[in-house]
């Protein structure tokens, strides 16, 4: 009966004592953000905002980082698989004593380490030593503050994060979520009210700018009998009248080499050139001399053009017929030469499998090719999606089995903007209707 008492005592006192042990190691959340903040200072991914790729291997780091941390504080949690982490860690000292790791020229150096700790404090140490980092202030913390009963009634409850944990890790914070979910809802009726008295003072101190900028883009067209000028990007009204000043300079200067631009579209893009649509693609980072050597190319990119025309025939032809377009709102903005080379490999490669389609079989619909993507597809407009690396014998199985669906979804885009006319029609009489009635009724008060 004493031996079975020693026994008992002997384990309750082991597990006391381990139980001690693991509250003697043991940080809260709190104290690991607080703890880990050097580090995060020193490889926080906004800092590398001139740096891409180090900024993506600081954010995937942080993540896979941040999801060891998390597991770490899990209850029962016993399943760790060592995690290899490398950081472009900020350097605050040209010199280092260590010679291991890789510095650059531009103010970090590359870190890599491999985490397999099974506890916060281990984890937080190994982190700011790898990196080089002070761990004076961790041994600061008070770890051992809470009582035994306090620390093991922590493990069971939910982790409560700081707020600066989610503000250097940016995931969302559930609490603040909770609280937003408990808010009123805010309706677009709500929003469109709260916002009307802004929106209607920033249009009138904004309308003499956009007559300015509607006043430069008719004057531009008619002189140079342009059919439109369009802008890429959602740029501002200023932005787009300093363009439209910069041409008009060079219109004035050099007036000889825009001889050529009678009945195009002008579009202001990021680089020169003439895109495949056709259009004159004028960057807005170039300078006048780029723009002159576009309008001195375009008798060659007109050449150019035909050939590529000539491109579409051979492979409508050699498909049965299929039209081969080019939808500017779907498909990527291609300069005239890319959207060259991509129909001139298509057709070297269906003339090397020797397809065989009845003549006029596919005639009347449509096809795009895409240089990123790997599956012929079939849009909802109608038009087929077909990719430049697509087998030739998967490409033809693909166009006969849709076929019929295609003109049915042809069909129904072809009656849908019909429907679409004829309300645009109804709603321009109704509107003429209008204001006949209403000029009909002022003269009548005049009387």
């Amino acid at each position: 009966m004493f031996c079975c008492l020693r026994v008992v005592r002997r384990l309750c006192l082991e597990k006391i004592l381990l139980q001690c042990i693991i509250q003697s190691r043991t940080l809260s959340g709190a104290d690991a953000i607080n703890a880990l903040r050097p580090f995060y200072f020193a490889v926080h991914p906004d800092f590398f905002g001139q740096h891409p790729k180090e900024r993506e291997v600081n954010e995937n780091s942080l993540k896979r980082l941040n999801g060891y941390l998390e597991n770490l504080q899990k209850p029962g949690f016993r399943s760790f698989k060592p995690t290899q982490l490398t950081f472009y860690v900020r350097e605050r000292e040209p010199n280092s004593s260590n010679v291991q790791e890789s510095f650059s020229t531009s103010g970090f150096r590359a870190v890599s380490f491999t985490l397999h700790t099974r506890d916060l404090l281990s984890t937080v140490l190994d982190i700011l030593n790898s990196c080089s980092l002070s761990t004076e202030h961790v041994q600061s913390l008070n770890v051992n503050s809470q009582p035994h009963k306090e620390a093991k009634s922590t493990l069971n409850r939910p982790i409560k994060w700081d707020k600066t944990y989610y503000s250097f890790t940016g995931f969302k914070d559930p609490e603040e979520d909770l609280e937003q979910a408990q808010r009123v809802e805010t309706t677009l009726t709500s929003w469109l009210d709260d916002n009307e008295a802004s929106a209607v003072k920033k249009l009138k101190k904004s309308l003499p700018l956009r007559k300015e900028l509607e006043r430069l883009k008719f004057e531009l067209s008619h002189q140079l009998q342009l059919s439109d000028i369009r802008w890429q990007r959602s740029w501002g009204i200023a932005h787009r009248c300093s363009q439209l000043h910069s041409l008009g300079r060079l219109v004035q200067q050099r007036p000889e080499v825009v001889k050529n631009v009678k009945g195009r579209t002008v579009v202001f893009t990021d680089r020169s050139g003439m895109s495949a649509a056709g259009h004159i693609m004028l960057g807005t980072m170039d300078v006048h001399h780029h723009w002159t050597k576009i309008f001195e190319r375009l008798p060659n990119y007109y050449k150019l053009q035909k050939r590529l025309l000539f491109l579409e025939d051979r492979i409508s032809q050699l498909l049965g017929g299929i039209q081969v377009i080019y939808i500017e709102e779907l498909q990527p903005l291609l300069t005239l030469e890319e959207y060259y080379e991509t129909l001139d490999s298509f057709c070297n490669k269906l003339l090397d499998s020797r397809l065989r389609f009845h003549p006029h079989s596919l005639r009347g619909l449509q096809m795009i090719l895409e240089s990123d993507r790997y599956t012929p597809s079939l849009h909802e407009f109608g038009h087929f999606t077909i990719p430049t690396v697509c087998d030739p014998a998967t490409l033809q199985w693909f166009i006969v089995a849709k076929a019929q669906e295609a003109r049915e979804n042809l069909k129904r885009k072809e009656d849908s903007v019909k429907i679409s006319l004829l309300g645009r029609t109804h709603l321009g009489v109704l509107w003429c209707s209008m204001e006949v009635l209403w000029s009909f009724s002022m003269i009548q008060a005049q009387l």
